[in-house]
């Protein structure tokens, strides 16, 4: 295998450094030129009067040339210079006028010499230390700014290895053929089978698609060449193909080996999807990277592999098989893949014997790897705050809600007749979720803030869930709109605290009626939204609706029907028990934090993990394109928002 580390520690020449070196040139022409005081030219007649008179004094004498102090007219000593002619004489009637004297050798033409070497040696000095020394470390010059910048790794530098990911075994065993394919070709070629030439990992940020790559290379023990597709796009028309070609290039010389580009969809959106001529810079850098997918073949052993967060927006040319043969889906991790996560990350974590990873897993229903490992590492860092030997459940619970709804804010001063409405506020949504029959289970309510949010109630899941019913969506809408039907019930007045629940009750409302078909009255349809579509300008002008405007009428009716009936109905639930209310909220003035338990408690309830429910999913986006991995959700905080 090629060392290729000269490679990665490139020497980018930036048009600073030009500066500075042409800075430090005209400086040393300022210094070599530097002009000296101004000499009196005198006739060689007029000097030796000036001898005669005992004038003149500190004569330099140098073939050719005679130089010293002169007194002028003005009575002042002044420089000057006159030209030397043969004078046998002259030196006699220096001594004669007691005029002081020197000598100088013939030394002007080694002078020179000397001068006009110095510059050139500074000019070579100068154009090898900007151009021709990075090109000899690593094979770049200055203006060779089109290769590829994707770094290398070599193999034996390679340390993450699929011990190393949790929470995505579907993926890594779809991963598990190229690396045996890597390792072993011939296995597969003897059968007429070829090795697949890309692998785009796709799913939500942060669930582990970099780490994937990097785990492929580690297993295959092969060169990892890695890059983000946005350093391929530059202001310079052509650069970025150039850097495909020449990433390429690099990956043949080093096969077997793995190319990764990052974020795919910065330079794999559709092509022509704006106003005008589509042959702009990033579709050639598309273009070309078409072009070395079919160019290359398995034999090389060479794969690509990529991850976005958008397949949706790539160009169909791209995706295809010969292409991407394989679309690997890396979705958000369900609760024994979060509980492997958090082992992942908790094995350099000092835990505290009442810390229950399991436990931290069921709480934390829709979070990602890269939340799991922010959670682990908001909780080592709040142990370490309070002088802690270890982390506990505290800690690990405190990080969790800092991860759902930002850290508390405990500097921060309300009145007493704000907290009583955020109070009543708070409660309305955790009397309604607690006594509606499809919602999941209150975990708690609080008036503590917590980033923008002046309190919130905090509702956990009991199980993964995918799916989501009419019943569980209209609950939904209940519970959305029941901190605002709390204060107009209490207060006969309404406040902006309730604006991010109506965003999302709005949200609800039209996907339920638009694109789930639960509206009755318009029956089992599904119409484009129009806020997820294309953003590009030229698709947009291209659109159109496709239903009339009757319809159109008839769709803004029926959301408004499912939200009045909606924001009834929290009324009438919040009314009926209205003791039990007004109780619970006096108890969260007093206390600020009210669990479970002491919900049920005030209610009159049974704790819901005792109840005999029917599993209840969450409520999750419908995948707009085939095949899409279902989500779960992250678990719900309805807040009251800070304006």
């Amino acid at each position: 295998m090629k060392n290729n580390k000269n490679q990665n520690n490139r020497r980018i020449i930036s048009v600073g450094q030009i500066v500075g070196w042409l800075a430090v040139f005209a400086l040393a022409v300022l210094i070599f030129n530097k002009p000296g005081a101004k000499q009196a030219e005198l006739d060689y007649s007029e000097f030796k009067q000036k001898v005669a008179a005992a004038e003149v004094s500190d004569l330099t004498i140098a073939p050719g040339l005679i130089s010293g102090m002169y007194k002028n007219e003005k009575g002042e000593f002044a420089p000057f210079k006159t030209v030397r002619m043969e004078d046998p004489e002259l030196v006699n009637q220096l001594s004669a006028a007691n005029v002081k004297y020197k000598a100088e050798l013939d030394n002007s033409w080694v002078s020179n010499i000397l001068f006009n070497v110095l510059w050139i040696v500074l000019l070579i000095g100068a154009w090898w230390f900007i151009f021709l020394r990075p090109q000899r470390s690593d094979g770049r010059s200055a203006m060779n700014f089109a290769r590829s910048k994707a770094k290398m790794q070599d193999p034996s530098q390679q340390t993450v290895t699929f011990k190393d990911v949790a929470g995505c075994d579907e993926a890594k065993e779809e991963l598990q053929d190229v690396i045996k394919f890597l390792k072993n070709p011939k296995k597969f070629q003897k059968l007429g089978g070829k090795l697949p030439k890309g692998v785009l990992l796709y799913g939500a940020p942060g669930t582990g698609k970099t780490l994937l790559a990097k785990a492929v290379a580690g297993e295959a023990g092969v060169a990892f060449f890695s890059a983000s597709a946005s350093e391929f796009v530059e202001m310079f028309v052509g650069v970025g193909a150039a850097r495909v070609r020449d990433l390429f290039d690099q990956a043949k010389k080093n096969s077997p080996a793995i190319i990764f580009i990052d974020e795919l969809d910065a330079v794999g959106r559709r092509r022509f999807a704006g106003i005008g001529g589509g042959h702009d810079e990033r579709e050639q850098t598309l273009n070309q990277l078409l072009i070395e997918l079919d160019g290359f073949e398995s034999k090389q052993g060479i794969i690509l592999m990529a991850s976005t967060n958008r397949p949706d927006v790539l160009d169909p040319a791209l995706i295809r098989p010969g292409r991407f043969d394989r679309h690997i889906s890396v979705p958000a991790p369900d609760l024994k893949g979060r509980e492997e996560i958090l082992k992942v990350h908790a094995k350099k974590v000092k835990l505290g014997p009442d810390v229950d990873l399991k436990t931290v897993a069921k709480g934390t229903p829709g979070f990602v790897g890269a939340d799991l490992a922010n959670v682990v590492n908001e909780a080592a860092i709040l142990a370490a705050r309070a002088d802690k030997d270890a982390v506990t459940k505290s800690d690990m619970d405190e990080a969790v809600e800092r991860v759902i709804a930002g850290p508390q804010k405990k500097s921060r001063i309300i009145s007493k007749k704000e907290q009583r409405i955020i109070a009543a506020h708070e409660v309305g949504h955790t009397v309604v979720a607690r006594l509606t029959n499809h919602s999941d289970p209150v975990h708690k309510v609080t008036i503590i803030p917590r980033g923008q949010a002046l309190g919130y109630t905090l509702q956990l899941p009991l199980e993964d869930k995918f799916l989501t019913s009419k019943s569980e969506l209209l609950d939904k809408l209940c519970i959305l709109l029941a901190g605002r039907a709390a204060e107009e019930i209490v207060f006969g007045e309404i406040t902006s605290g309730a604006s991010d629940d109506l965003n999302k009750t709005m949200a609800y409302a039209r996907k339920m009626v638009m694109e789930l078909g639960m509206s009755e009255k318009l029956g089992p349809i599904a119409l484009p939204a129009g806020d997820d579509g294309e953003v590009f300008l030229g698709r947009d002008l291209s659109r159109h609706n496709t239903y009339s405007q009757d319809l159109a009428r008839a769709i803004d009716e029926e959301i408004m029907n499912l939200i009045k009936s909606s924001y009834a109905r929290a009324k009438d639930i919040i009314n009926s028990h209205r003791a039990a209310f007004d109780k619970l909220v006096e108890r969260l003035l007093e206390k600020e934090v009210v669990d479970a338990a002491e919900i049920d408690e005030i209610l009159g309830l049974k704790p819901a993990a005792e109840e005999d429910a029917a599993p209840q999913p969450a409520v999750q986006e419908p995948a707009k394109e085939e095949p899409k991995a279902p989500k779960a959700e992250k678990p719900e905080a309805q807040q009251a928002e800070l304006f």
